[in-house]
């Protein structure tokens, strides 16, 4: 947690660009960590190894979590999936410019039902999970992400990441963030891609 609370520290807020410049409501790091490295088995797609980099000109939106969360998990996902339709009203197509994936911190209890969780929240979601906890604890190491699982009790970050198609980590939303500012900072980075 230490290692996190100095990564948001470090946090500065991102300027649009254009004669409007949009005012964010999520952070960035710089450098912008890069994260298109971490590969994890894609439950939702048979276990087949997904790379943490969005689709051309698009977004992946990154959240670390677990099935059992009571609020913080189901509510982030919620949002996502309620952002990229109302995104798709305005600008049909969108969708294929946004992808979502949630890695479990939870693997023990999560791995069995991880896919239908995701895809639940967003159709096409990757639900990413491993048993390996050393390759968890490096995908969570790239991301700044702090958890601990003891028994039934679960501790993590509860941040929302977007990653562009280089795997560049360009902004990370704390919790709550108002779902319309989400809404709103989405738009603008698939407008700056």
């Amino acid at each position: 947690m230490k290692r996190l609370a100095v990564a948001l520290a470090a946090l500065g807020l991102l300027a649009g660009c254009g004669s409007d410049p949009h005012e964010f409501a999520g952070l960035t790091v710089e450098p912008l960590p890069q994260v298109g490295d971490v590969t994890l088995p894609d439950l939702a797609n048979g276990g087949a190894p997904f790379t943490m980099r969005a689709p051309d000109g698009g977004l992946l939106l990154v959240y670390f979590g677990y099935t059992n969360c009571p609020f913080e998990c189901p509510t982030t996902l919620g949002d996502v999936s309620l952002i990229e339709r109302a995104l798709a009203v305005d600008d049909p197509g969108i969708d294929q410019r946004i992808e979502l994936a949630m890695v479990t911190v939870d693997p023990a209890r999560d791995l069995p039902v991880l896919a239908d969780y995701v895809t639940g929240f967003v159709a096409d979601g990757h639900a990413l999970g491993t048993d390996d906890d050393t390759v968890l604890r490096a995908a969570a190491d790239a991301f700044l992400v702090s958890y601990q699982v003891a028994g039934e009790q679960v501790a993590h970050s509860t941040h929302l990441y977007a990653v562009d198609d280089t795997g560049a980590n360009v902004m990370v939303w704390t919790f709550p963030t108002d779902r319309d500012a989400l809404q709103a900072d989405i738009k603008a980075l698939l407008a700056q891609s």
